[in-house]
């Protein structure tokens, strides 16, 4: 079964479980809150992402505001803009959204306005497959689809995108070239196109050759592959790449699996790997820690990229 007993939210509005989640590192499983925006259309949203559910309050409208941004809120200190995803995804709902799912990205505090949220759920990585070439008005701001028991569709959101919408992609300072660089190369596995553009602007300032895979398992598949092709020339992995950069959260494959795999097969011996994600937490960092992770680096700081991948490509 793809899917377990769902866990239910606390009196308060807050996950109750979160310690808990720390236990799904190396499952290759996620949890999703589901939600839905006054349409048929259920969506969901990793809840690694999100701190809090509660009622939006008021709403400050600010000038010049990206379309699709309702304001600002302050919530408990926390000033954070209000990202109304019913906007975003284009669907015509009447009422006024006022559930609003508090989220942590990029070391920054967001709020998502939606409609209701109705449970968490837990599904295997493996039955949630990417919406790449997905015809729809909606595909680029969805990483991936799921099917439920009932056989209804849930749409995962791709947050990354919908944040460089609205607020525009980070930008790449002057990141400093590696001198003899030609030789170097970093293998990188991410599911968001937006990601997978700036770690190649990244790298590409410095001089450094990549190999993208755009998830865990295709990652996985690629790197045996150059492996196996390795061992046969008596070579070394090593004189192809200097490390792996991989994301956390994937289709098919998540990065705490990935990296697993990795870890066990001794011909990946003495190549790093990098966690690169936008789930910034402490809980996420020792699940990363738990199945061997070398390094970890939230999304997305263009400087802490370089300095952490230039002493292992040097």
């Amino acid at each position: 079964m793809a899917y377990e007993e769902p866990t239910q939210f606390g009196h308060d509005g807050l996950l109750d479980h979160v310690d808990a989640r720390t236990n799904l590192a190396g499952s290759n499983k996620m949890e999703i809150l589901l939600f839905n925006l006054g349409s048929d259309e259920k969506f969901g949203i990793n809840v690694f992402k999100v701190k809090e559910v509660c009622a939006a309050g008021k709403i400050t409208r600010t000038p010049n505001m990206p379309e699709g941004v309702d304001g600002i809120v302050s919530l408990r200190g926390h000033v954070m803009p209000v990202v109304n995803l019913a906007s975003f995804m284009r669907i015509d709902d009447p009422e006024q959204h006022q559930t609003m799912m508090v989220a942590e990205y990029n070391q920054h505090i967001l709020g998502f306005l939606v409609k209701e949220v109705d449970r968490i759920i837990r599904v295997d990585w493996d039955k949630v497959r990417a919406t790449e070439g997905m015809l729809s008005d909606k595909a680029a701001l969805i990483t991936a689809i799921t099917e439920m028991d009932d056989g209804s569709l849930i749409s995962i959101l791709d947050v990354e995108q919908i944040l460089s919408n609205a607020f525009g992609e980070a930008i790449v300072g002057n990141v400093e070239r590696i001198e003899s660089a030609h030789d170097l190369c970093v293998f990188f596995a991410d599911d968001s196109m937006v990601a997978r553009r700036k770690i190649a602007e990244v790298l590409d300032k410095m001089g450094v050759k990549h190999i993208s895979t755009n998830n865990g398992h295709e990652a996985w598949e690629r790197l045996k592959s150059m492996a196996d092709s390795a061992h046969g020339n008596g070579g070394s992995l090593r004189d192809q790449f200097q490390v792996i950069l991989t994301d956390a959260e994937m289709p098919e494959m998540d990065g705490y699996v990935l990296t697993q795999h990795i870890k066990s097969d001794h011909r990946f011996d003495g190549i790093p790997v990098v966690m690169h994600s936008s789930l910034s937490s402490d809980a996420n960092r020792a699940m990363g820690k738990r199945v061997g992770v070398d390094y970890y680096v939230p999304k997305f700081d263009s400087m802490i990229l370089s300095t952490t991948l230039r002493p292992l490509l040097t």
